[in-house]
């Protein structure tokens, strides 16, 4: 009972792959094809056509499948078959993210020119713009320290994570929380030099998951998203040196009944992409990926609003304890007017899956009104 295909689009592409109970990766492994390139099929949907020669390959895949594989295909392909959608074989597919942490600590522009220094980096050509370095970081694929003449440094750590569940990857979160920031303090003393510099350590951590396979049905699958960009209720935080998961129970509890989280955004385009803006994380998954946001818009966005965020709660710092903020000319309230305009205001060419990541994380940030305030404290300071 093999059958055939009249024309293959993405949609019985994917139809395809779920009867054969494969993952993304596994069914490209036995087309002989990059994981990437059937995400690029899928995400097309009916609207994507394969060329002769994948459709061929298809036809072969088709034709070699068991009775019962080809069974299943067809009762997905018939008019009003099941559809599995997110649904997958719990022994096949897991979690498969990567995470991004974010750690921005203001070291002064004194500091900054000496830091760039050591790293090799150059002053930025525009006044927004901020250089980077690659740092070792001892658990991390993937790990740059960016630095501006203003006076903030930040960290960004790329760590590939495959938890079992949603919980395990909340503690191992929260406990690198603890552990992240003082091995940012040590790198930052290495090379500033330790004497008068072993308080420089970052404030917060935020993180921001880019998720590329998942377990989770449709009923499940935005709650688990909201859920990975706010995970506390899946956490014992009472102990901030011990923090652990709550476990199973409370988690399958929260994706049975659903979790909305007030403050959270959704960035979500239907058919393009599925992602949660919080003031401490963010999720992301790219479905359609010609047309989805790129892993590059969201960090450089992230960066920004980071390092002004860091450098206007400095300014707020300073004037609330009556001392002068560590501010150059170059980068007063002109420079904050500036970064304001650059982070509420559309651009010529941006997507709308752009304009809505943006001011999600200016929203949910509370930006706007830290940046306005010091910008408001340093136009008085001038007068």
């Amino acid at each position: 009972m093999t059958g055939s295909v009249h024309r293959w689009t993405g949609r019985e592409t994917k139809q395809l792959r779920e009867a054969l109970r494969m993952t993304q990766r596994l069914f490209a492994e036995h087309l002989g094809v990059s994981d990437r390139v059937v995400a690029k099929w899928e995400s097309g949907g009916t609207d994507y056509v394969p060329r002769p020669e994948t459709q061929a390959l298809l036809d072969t895949a088709l034709a070699r499948a068991s009775d019962e594989q080809s069974g299943r295909f067809h009762s997905l392909t018939a008019p009003g078959g099941k559809r599995l959608g997110r649904v997958r074989d719990a022994a096949d597919d897991a979690i498969r993210v990567d995470s991004h942490k974010f750690m921005p600590v203001f070291v002064g522009h004194y500091l900054a020119a000496r830091l760039m220094k050591r790293v090799g980096l150059e002053a930025p050509e525009a006044l927004l713009d901020t250089g980077f370095a690659p740092i070792d970081h001892p658990d991390a694929d993937q790990c740059s320290l960016y630095v501006h003449p203003c006076g903030v440094a930040l960290f960004h750590i790329v760590q590939p994570r495959e938890p079992e569940t949603l919980s395990e990857l909340a503690e191992w979160r929260y406990r690198t929380y603890a552990t992240d920031p003082p091995w940012a303090a040590q790198v930052l003393a290495e090379l500033l030099g330790a004497n008068g510099h072993t308080d420089l350590r970052p404030e917060y951590v935020l993180s921001a998951y880019w998720l590329h396979d998942c377990p989770w049905d449709d009923a499940q699958y935005e709650t688990a998203l909201q859920l990975m960009a706010t995970p506390s209720p899946l956490v014992d935080r009472s102990d901030p040196n011990e923090v652990r998961a709550l476990g199973a129970e409370t988690e399958t509890a929260l994706l049975s009944s659903g979790f909305a989280h007030p403050a959270v955004t959704s960035i979500g385009v239907h058919g393009i992409a599925a992602g949660f803006v919080g003031w401490s994380g963010v999720s992301y998954h790219p479905l359609a990926l010609e047309r989805a946001l790129t892993i590059d818009e969201l960090v450089e966005t992230e960066v920004l609003a980071q390092l002004i965020w860091c450098y206007s709660a400095h300014i707020q710092r300073s004037v609330e304890t009556g001392r002068d903020p560590d501010v150059p000319d170059k980068y007063g309230w002109r420079f904050l007017r500036a970064a304001h305009s650059r982070l509420t205001s559309a651009r010529p060419l941006e997507t709308a899956q752009h304009r809505l990541m943006r001011e999600a994380i200016v929203n949910t940030s509370g930006l706007t009104d830290i940046l306005l305030g010091a910008q408001a404290a340093l136009r008085e300071d001038q007068r």
